[in-house]
């Protein structure tokens, strides 16, 4: 290009040269029309001459300004996103510009496949802007499955307030694109609410985004498959925080086999907004390994990127440990130096909050019998003042867990499998004015045994009065609703003689009463 510039200049410039000098040369014996001829084109040729000059002079800007340029090309290195890891490039002022390194930097062969850290958004409503961020990483497991256990008992006991300040993340860590969908499916049919409301989310990651691992070094006598499992479990976490660090002020790492206490979402907010002002990396809610550490939205990117940086060297629980070493430890003062001011960038709150409950571990052939010690004792029944009442059933009550005891305070109803037409039935000594009921199934450790298809009914005390039969003439209420059924009974049906739960088909579990 440059070239071509500057031979049409020179080309110009001598064009304009040869014209005039043959315009001098030429003899002027006469004032013939001819020679008044010439002598306009000469006086054109003189304004032409000068429109010469001036392009020559332009056109050697032009190519002075493509040799700055070319000059500036060959000191700026190669761009750097997704496909690139550092990008220089010479600024107005001159100085060189470094641009923020990628994650491709630790991982390379993300950099043949541009989209590779694209989530896969199986589930969701796009929620953000939330208080309190919830992220469960989950694989396919050999044994048994805890992961819809888990979420039961996280969603159990939110109100509807806390249900719209929360997010739960489940993110599958499989790229088998058919076991993605499953799980996105299970949950939806388990949760429908959750998941319309986008409390609920599921997300993978691409089918590129795990690189090879069989090149891996075996370190610390941990086996190849142990080496592989820790690695791709720094990769999954890394991944979760990443996608989750816009969307709340606070993310909580959990498993997917744990259970949580009932009033945990209020205990770890009060908490939190308790310490927000204080300098900590993240805040304890269980004393084992990485479950129930709750972290700052904002500091997600620094601690994934650490993560990302060694995650082929240790597990993720011991890089947590190193990043609070490199923060505040000095290598010239004592180790129990280092343990006090590590300290103060982790506050523990107690009692536990979250209970580790799986047996089978997602690494395949491993046992885990770990439990929390200051985790305590569920409340796995809400006691209620209720009034006088004649009891039945045609549900068959598990060991001492029996009706009697639920009505009274004592203990939570548990009966095994209902099937169409079985019923619970309480019949007041005398008709009474009932404002309002709550029958509640399931509890924080067995959520999934709850009533389905079931129905409350009133029985008036007029219909006794007028002669007619009872069991024909029970009014239904309301029925229960992801495990519970709750409402008021209108005036017009006072004074109310009889209550019962009818059940409308086989159910697949148990069914439990914690609060009636």
């Amino acid at each position: 290009m440059r070239l071509y510039f500057y031979r049409f200049g020179c080309l110009l410039a001598l064009a304009c040269f040869v014209s005039v000098a043959w315009i001098r040369s030429t003899p002027s014996d006469g004032e013939s029309p001819a020679v008044a001829d010439m002598q306009s084109l000469y006086a054109r040729l003189l304004v032409a001459e000068d429109l010469g000059g001036q392009i020559s002079r332009d056109l050697g800007n032009i190519l002075e300004h493509l040799k700055n340029m070319s000059r500036a090309s060959t000191i700026t290195q190669p761009a750097t996103t997704v496909k690139e890891t550092i990008r220089q490039r010479m600024g107005d002022s001159g100085r060189q510009t470094l641009h923020q390194l990628s994650i491709d930097l630790y991982m390379p062969h993300l950099r043949q496949h541009p989209d590779s850290l694209v989530p896969n958004v199986v589930l969701g409503q796009g929620r953000h802007g939330v208080s309190m961020v919830l992220g469960i990483p989950t694989v396919k497991r050999e044994k048994q499955s805890y992961l819809i256990n888990t979420l039961n008992s996280l969603l159990y006991s939110l109100t509807p307030s806390q249900q719209q300040d929360l997010l739960i993340i489940v993110f599958v860590a499989e790229v088998d694109s058919d076991y993605v969908s499953s799980v996105a499916e299970t949950i939806r049919k388990n949760f429908p609410t959750e998941s319309q409301s986008g409390l609920l989310e599921v997300v993978s990651p691409s089918q590129y985004y795990y690189p090879d691992f069989s090149s891996l070094k075996e370190t610390f006598g941990d086996s190849k498959d142990r080496v592989k499992w820790r690695t791709k479990q720094n990769l999954d976490f890394s991944f979760l925080m990443l996608y989750a660090h816009n969307k709340g002020t606070f993310y909580v790492q959990l498993e997917d086999d744990v259970v949580a206490k009932e009033d945990y979402y209020n205990a770890m907010k009060t908490f939190a907004t308790r310490e927000v002002s204080n300098h900590w990396l993240f805040l304890e809610f269980s004393q084992l390994g990485f479950i129930g550490k709750m972290f700052r939205t904002r500091d997600l990117p620094m601690i994934a990127e650490f993560f990302l940086m060694f995650h082929r060297d240790k597990p993720i629980d011991w890089l947590l440990d190193h990043i609070l070493w490199v923060k505040v430890c000095n290598p010239e003062k004592e180790a129990k130096d280092c343990e006090a001011q590590k300290a103060l960038l982790k506050q523990r709150y107690k009692p536990s909050l979250f209970q580790h409950v799986g047996l089978h571990s997602s690494l395949p052939g491993k046992l885990q019998h770990l439990k929390d010690k200051d985790f305590g004792k569920q409340t796995l029944y809400r006691p209620h003042s209720n009034p006088a009442a004649e009891l039945n059933s045609s549900l068959k009550h598990y060991q001492q867990h029996s009706l009697t005891r639920a009505y009274k305070g004592e203990d939570f109803f548990w009966a095994l499998t209902p099937v169409k037409g079985d019923f619970i039935l309480f019949k007041f000594l005398q008709p009474l004015n009932v404002s309002n009921y709550m029958f509640r199934s399931g509890n924080i450790e067995t959520s999934g045994d709850k009533f389905y298809n079931t129905t409350v009914e009133v029985l008036p005390s007029n219909a006794l009065t007028q002669g007619r039969e009872p069991d024909k003439h029970f009014i239904v209420i309301g029925e229960f609703k992801d495990g519970v059924a709750a409402g008021e009974i209108g005036e017009a049906l006072q004074p109310i003689s009889a209550l019962r739960l009818v059940v409308h088909c086989d159910s697949d579990v148990w069914a439990l009463l914690s609060e009636v």
